[in-house]
């Protein structure tokens, strides 16, 4: 019974049904398709084993040089105040007029999504290329992840990134490897939006940051802008490149302003940004530790204590070269980040810099991040979860 509601019959049922193919014809796309097997089973048999030298070969598709090549620098000779969500908006519309493989699909983008950034998408593209999906991030990223190979370039959103675990198969076993285990055969340029952090008393299951648990997974980029202004460049960059790019958006960022040129710009990936100069202390983080860490760096200047502020921006590649150079001047580190402390994102900063730069440090680094505990419902607990500005301002004191 199962074997009768195979898909591929199925729809080879339905286009005899509709006469879209005749019976010779569907015949000739499985003798293609057996004979495309066999002789890529005669060529393995035939061919040499690898070299060592191949080991880290087609691990990512080869890039255009603006996708990772150049500075985080955003043109202001002509901007305008929007959101991140509009800006991410407007990097989504300007390259699907753009490209018209690109397409949209996930839960209820027609109507703009859980927090309205895909709003009136629709009315400009259509459902042909914004697309609503069944309740399935399996089904949404595994599709994906098959339009991607064959020269499409999806924006599949996941409505939490919570829900990312429903879907890591496709992620971690799919996007992630088959450029490698088809020796570059395929590329995969797929961008997964998904929208981060603790903020309106979601509770565990819909408020976690759990960007750290795919920074650091051969095959993958993920990117984590702070503001508009960079949502908008990178996310254009994004999905433009030939990998698949995780684009983590904070919830409490989306009604956020900044500047945003108004001529078209790009970002690369895989380049952090010095926010603030100073002297003292470098402060790195990211998505809404970002904003926090400015705050800490007004209260220590009140101070007397000059902190150089550092967002990451891409998570992985991290770009260790900036941060090295901070710390080469001020010879503090602190590490600021709403996901627990525990292997997280500040652990990796911490490892690199203590690795290659042990010497330049005056004092042990500081990791400044959430409680080891799920994210709680009640708002006086879930405020609790991270230490605010003022608290760790008075920690970055004492470690100086």
């Amino acid at each position: 019974r199962y074997k009768k509601e195979d898909p591929i019959l199925r729809i080879e049922n339905q286009m005899l049904q509709d006469k879209e193919l005749n019976q010779e014809e569907i015949q000739k796309i499985k003798s293609d398709a057996e004979k495309q097997v066999k002789d890529a089973i005669a060529f393995a048999e035939q061919s040499e084993e690898p070299k060592p030298s191949e080991l880290l070969s087609n691990s990512y598709s080869p890039e255009q040089e603006f996708i990772f090549q150049g500075e985080i620098s955003i043109p202001d000779k002509q901007t305008k105040e929007i959101t991140t969500s509009e800006a991410i908006r407007e990097a989504i519309l300007e390259e699907m007029e753009r490209d018209e493989n690109v397409f949209l699909w996930g839960e209820d983008v027609t109507l703009g999504g859980y927090f309205n950034v895909t709003d009136g998408l629709v009315d400009q593209f259509g459902k042909n290329r914004i697309i609503d999906t069944p309740i399935s991030e399996n089904a949404i990223i595994g599709g994906a992840v098959g339009a991607a190979m064959t020269g499409m370039r999806p924006v599949a959103e996941i409505l939490f990134s919570d829900f990312l675990t429903c879907c890591m198969d496709p992620i971690m076993n799919q996007a992630a490897k088959l450029r490698y285990m088809t020796g570059g055969q395929v590329s995969i340029p797929l961008t997964i939006r998904t929208p981060a952090g603790s903020a309106f008393g979601m509770a565990a299951q819909h408020s976690q940051s759990i960007e750290r648990m795919f920074a650091g997974i051969p095959g993958l980029i993920v990117a984590a802008p702070s503001d508009a202004a960079t949502a908008k460049g990178l996310l254009k960059t994004a999905i433009r490149s030939n990998n698949p790019v995780l684009f983590f958006e904070h919830k409490l960022l989306y009604l956020e302003t900044a500047m945003v040129p108004v001529e078209e710009y790009t970002l690369p990936l895989g380049k952090a940004r010095v926010l603030k100069t100073g002297k003292d202390v470098t402060i790195v983080t990211h998505l809404f530790g970002v904003g926090v860490a400015r705050e800490v760096a007004n209260i220590l200047e009140a101070s007397g204590i000059s902190a150089e502020v550092i967002d990451l921006i891409t998570l992985y590649p991290m770009d260790t070269e900036t941060i090295l150079k901070s710390v080469a001047k001020t010879g503090r580190l602190v590490t600021i980040e709403e996901g627990h402390a525990t292997l997280g994102i500040g652990s990796e900063v911490i490892t690199r810099i203590v690795t290659a730069g042990f010497n330049l440090l005056k004092s042990a680094p500081l990791r400044i991040a959430a409680q080891e505990c799920p994210i709680p419902y009640a708002k006086d607990l879930e405020n609790s979860m991270m230490p605010g500005p003022e608290e760790i301002a008075e920690k970055i004191k004492k470690l100086i």
